[in-house]
């Protein structure tokens, strides 16, 4: 049995590396006992305020979507129900937020994305969807109703009445209701669908996992600044006719083959990869010495500047 400040309960990292890590969901009630939320409604709402903060806000039940920095006006015309904000690395901002960043140090610092926060009041949601990524969904103040269903690829198929991505189908296989200090882990490709009972906040603990096209662009940047000699293309064996037909699929080959050579550098693309993925996400939180720091929009006390109004009326 794990001491009792594991977040993963009785189940051991060991554990939950072999058999839950990007296999299958695990629910882990109690994850944090007691847990009492660095950052309430108000708070959150007074961060997409501001123009420096990634926020949205989904709105309905047919999930319309809003991108911030958002005015005091658009927050006292919600409705009464059914909408969600939401807000992306708040633990760059919170420091008290990016303190929970430590009860994840069983996987890799690299691989950490950003903890986004929402905040939702009845009903609210942002519709049944998948992620490509890991994510640890840590419940905060009130519950959250979860269920899960099918294994999702790029073909299954979407809504189009919405700028986000939801699922056109969705086959709910199990359910809970999480509460205070509950979490659930989803590995990728896992369709899921929250939806608050009451207000409630939810802390979703994101790891990055980059799609190949995304790596590929920014190693072709970093190639370009080494300045490697370069490889050239070089004909394939050719015949008077081929200089009528389609391109010979002896060309594609020359050029899958001149790729691959010039990928064929390990050092090159461990220094890379090590650099990719420690790169800030947000690059105007980088200090003179070129590490990202921990920012936040307190007052002069140290507390979290709110939203005056209040969300709740």
């Amino acid at each position: 049995m794990q001491p009792l400040e594991s977040i993963l309960g009785e189940i051991s990292p060991a554990d939950f590396l072999a058999n839950y890590w990007q296999k299958k969901p695990l629910l882990i009630r109690g994850a944090i006992p007691n847990f009492e939320p660095p950052i309430d409604a108000d708070e959150l709402a007074g961060l997409a305020l501001e123009p420096e903060v990634e926020s949205r806000l989904v709105v309905g039940s047919d999930w319309q979507l809003e991108h911030g920095p958002f005015d005091e006006e658009r927050f006292a015309n919600l409705p009464e129900s059914q909408w969600t904000l939401l807000v992306q690395a708040v633990d760059l901002w919170v420091p008290e937020v990016a303190e929970l960043l430590g009860k994840f140090d069983f996987l890799p610092a690299w691989r950490l994305d950003d903890i986004m926060v929402s905040y939702a009041e009845d009903g609210g949601s942002v519709g049944p969807h998948f992620d490509y990524y890991d994510v640890f969904l840590l419940q905060g103040a009130g519950k959250r109703r979860w269920q899960i269903g099918q294994q999702c690829d790029e073909h299954t198929a979407l809504a189009d009445n919405t700028g986000l991505k939801i699922l056109a189908d969705f086959a709910a296989t199990e359910e809970w209701v999480l509460a205070p200090g509950d979490m659930l882990y989803l590995p990728p490709q896992i369709a899921h669908h929250g939806v608050a009972v009451g207000e409630c906040t939810t802390f979703s603990v994101g790891f990055r996992s980059p799609a190949a096209t995304e790596m590929l662009d920014d190693l072709a940047t970093e190639l370009l600044s080494r300045g490697p000699a370069p490889r050239y293309l070089i004909d394939p064996p050719l015949t008077p006719e081929s200089a009528q037909g389609p391109i010979p699929e002896a060309y594609v080959a020359q050029v899958k083959q001149l790729i691959l050579d010039t990928l064929d550098d390990d050092k090159l693309l461990a220094e890379w990869f090590a650099i990719f993925m420690t790169t800030p996400k947000y690059q105007m939180l980088v200090d003179e010495t070129g590490e990202q720091r921990t920012a936040d929009l307190c007052n002069a006390d140290g507390s979290i500047s709110h939203y005056e109004n209040g969300l709740k009326q």
